[in-house]
């Protein structure tokens, strides 16, 4: 089974880009970020036109989260993030498919630092740490999947020192983010690749795409009971070479049958994809 994640920086201008996407790799279960759409906006028939049923939870101009499900409709738990009802941010929605819980999310970014919207961003993961620890005792396999605006190390982003003012790298960021991976979640593309440099999202300015000099902020994570079911994970970077790409390139993971073990070691992995980048399925 494969689940990815991928921030497609508004549904509407990147649709053909989802829809190719979505046909060329039939991820089982994809969840997208910021759709920046209504929830009537939502283009629900032209995704079920390639086999998805979705769930989502949009917001006007900002924001905006969906799961999709490949052959099948996503069964709702919730939509929004539990611990404060005064937040009406669409930054969070959670399902059932395919036997797995997936939680999708899309962590506010933080910037300007210092300020409000940093400190609503560290309240934000202070609920998120919460549910997460809830979802871990749910006894279900889960996998909590999104854009975290989180650069968890600096071997996560081509050059720190440049970004050292910027709200994904303050220490209290990577702290939280450090805090979830402490209650026992697996940070899936690190598992498989734990020293290669990967990245997931590349800005627009100084020709950041054409230079590969890009952050690893999408994640997604693992329950411990789902660890060993991980076979691969990847980034399909061809995605972001598209013309008026979305910024990020969607982020995936494959997994094994419940009934499977881990299927290789690192070193089989090894001679099965680079290990310099993960594979790109073209």
């Amino acid at each position: 089974m494969r689940i990815a994640t991928f921030n497609v920086n508004g549904i509407a201008a990147r649709l053909p880009h989802l829809l190719e996407w979505l046909e060329r790799e039939a991820p089982d279960v994809a969840c997208l970020q910021e759709l920046k759409a209504t929830d009537i906006g939502f283009p629900a028939q032209a995704i079920r036109e390639v086999g998805y049923g979705a769930l989502w939870a949009g917001q006007p101009s900002w924001n905006g989260v969906a799961i999709l499900s490949r052959g099948a409709d996503p069964e709702a738990i919730r939509r929004g993030l539990p611990g404060d009802p005064k937040d009406t941010q669409s930054r969070y929605i959670e399902a059932r498919t395919h036997g797995v819980r997936v939680g999708c999310l899309y962590l506010p970014n933080g910037n300007p630092w210092p300020g409000p919207r940093f400190d609503y961003k560290l309240k934000w993961f202070a609920r998120l740490l919460r549910h997460a620890k809830k979802l871990q005792a749910s006894g279900e396999p889960v996998v909590i999947a999104g854009d975290f605006n989180v650069v968890p190390t600096d071997a996560d982003i081509y050059d720190p020192k440049h970004w050292r003012r910027d709200a994904l790298l303050q220490p209290e960021s990577r702290d939280a983010y450090a805090k979830l991976l402490a209650q026992g979640w697996i940070d899936a593309l690190r598992a498989i690749y734990p020293d290669e440099t990967i990245f997931t999202f590349w800005d627009y300015f100084r020709q950041h795409w054409p230079r590969d000099r890009g952050l690893r902020i999408d994640h997604l994570l693992l329950s411990p009971d789902l660890a060993p079911r991980l076979k691969a994970a990847g980034v399909d970077r061809w995605v972001r070479d598209l013309p008026k790409a979305s910024d990020h390139a969607p982020t995936w993971i494959e997994l094994g049958n419940p009934s499977e073990k881990r299927a290789t070691t690192r070193k089989a992995a090894a001679k099965r994809t680079p290990r310099k980048k993960p594979p790109e399925r073209d």
